[in-house]
C-alpha cells in the first residue's frame, strides 16, 4: 500500500500511519530499529529497495530523507507511506524538503516519526558530510554509515576517515571486506602456524576497501604490508590479490575475474573459491546486526591507518620468490 501526502506536516504524517496500519492490519510491533536514509532523487529506489530486502532480517521503520537544492520558492514537505508488500517487512516514510525547510534542523522532522525506545541508525549512501557525527541527524544516531565508494576520490575519503571518526561511524568499504577477512583468518589458522613475515594487497583504482584491508593486515599482524592500486586496465574493480608471505613460501589469495578467488599455499592443491562482489543489501544487512560501536574499524581506520605507509606507485603484482 502506498500514500502520498503532499505538503504535509510531520503530525499529519503520524496520523497517517496510525490510519494505515488499521485500514491494512500492519502493526509497528517487532520493529527493532528506525533507520534514516539521507538520499538524492535519482538514488530514491535503489536504497529504498536495499533498505526493503534487509529489512526482512531487521524489520524496522525507514524514513527516507530527500534535500531539495533549495532554490525552491515555496518552503514545503512532501510525504510518502509504504507498508504491506511495498515495504518489505518495515514501514518506508518518504520526505522531500522543498525550499528553506531542507536548511533548518533536520532532526525536527524525524523526531516525531522515529520508532520510541529503539536505536537509530542513519545511512548517507551517496552524498556524506565531511562529519557526520556532527550534523543534526547523526548526533541522533547510534549508528552512521557511510560508503566510500560513491565518493568521487574513494581514496582520499578512506585517508581522512580516522580524522573524523566518531563511536558508531562506519562505511561499507570495510564491511565489503567480510569474505576477505573471514578467508584470510581461517587460512592462518590452520598449519604450519608459521609467522607472516610480510604483505602485499592489491586492488583497483576505484577500491577503497583495499586500503582499509591493507590497514588491516596492518594492525592485525604487526608486519610491512606493501600495497597498490592497479590500473584500471589490469583490474578494474574491487580488491585483486593478497599474498602473504612466510618461511615455508607464499600463500596467494587472488581473484582471476570478479565472481571467483583462486587460493594458492605451499605443499597444496590450489583451491577455487566462491567469491562474488556483496550487494548493497548484504552490506547494510550486515551493518544493522549490530548497533554497538564496531571497535575494530574504529582502530583500523586510526590506528592501522597511522601504521601503514604509502600505496606503492609502481603498482607492480607483489609477487616474490
Amino acid at each position: 500500500m502506498i500514500v502520498d501526502l503532499p505538503d504535509t506536516t510531520v503530525s499529519k504524517i503520524t496520523r497517517a500511519l496510525v490510519s494505515v496500519r488499521e485500514e491494512g492490519g500492519a502493526v509497528a510491533l517487532g520493529r527493532v530499529l528506525t533507520l534514516v536514509i539521507l538520499t538524492r532523487q535519482g538514488a530514491l529506489e535503489e536504497v529504498i529497495e536495499a533498505a526493503n530486502d534487509a529489512s526482512r532480517e531487521h524489520p524496522m521503520r525507514v524514513i527516507v530523507l530527500m534535500i531539495g537544492n533549495g532554490d525552491e520558492a515555496e518552503s514545503r514537505l512532501d510525504a510518502q507511506i509504504r507498508v504491506g508488500g511495498d515495504a518489505g517487512a518495515s514501514e518506508v516514510i518518504t520526505l522531500h524538503i522543498h525550499g528553506e525547510a531542507g536548511s533548518s534542523n533536520l532532526e525536527s522532522l524525524v523526531t516525531g516519526l522515529l520508532l520510541p525506545d529503539a536505536p537509530v541508525v542513519v545511512w548517507w549512501p551517496n552524498k556524506t558530510p565531511d562529519v557526520p557525527s556532527q550534523t543534526s541527524i547523526g548526533k541522533i544516531a547510534q549508528r552512521r554509515i557511510t560508503d566510500a565508494a560513491t565518493k568521487s576520490d574513494p581514496s582520499a575519503w578512506v585517508a581522512s576517515l580516522g580524522g573524523s571518526y566518531a563511536p558508531g561511524d562506519t562505511d561499507l568499504a570495510w564491511t565489503r571486506l567480510t569474505r576477505w577477512r573471514e578467508q584470510l583468518a581461517a587460512i592462518l589458522d590452520q598449519p604450519p602456524y608459521e609467522s607472516i613475515s610480510a604483505v602485499h594487497v592489491r586492488g583497483a583504482s576505484d577500491s577503497p576497501s583495499t586500503a582499509l584491508l591493507a590497514a588491516w593486515l596492518r594492525l592485525a599482524l604487526d608486519v610491512p604490508v606493501d600495497w597498490a592500486y592497479l590500473d584500471p586496465e589490469e583490474w578494474p574493480h574491487g580488491i585483486k590479490s593478497v599474498t602473504l608471505i612466510r618461511e615455508s613460501g607464499e600463500i596467494r589469495l587472488e581473484r582471476p575475474d570478479s565472481g571467483i578467488a583462486v587460493l594458492t599455499q605451499p605443499g597444496q592443491p590450489v583451491h577455487e573459491l566462491a567469491f562474488p562482489r556483496r550487494t548493497l543489501r548484504e552490506c547494510l544487512a550486515e551493518e544493522l546486526r549490530r548497533l554497538d560501536p564496531d571497535v575494530l574499524y574504529g582502530r583500523v581506520i586510526t590506528e592501522g591507518w597511522e601504521l601503514l605507509g604509502p600505496p606503492n606507485d609502481t603498482g607492480d603484482t607483489g609477487r616474490h620468490a
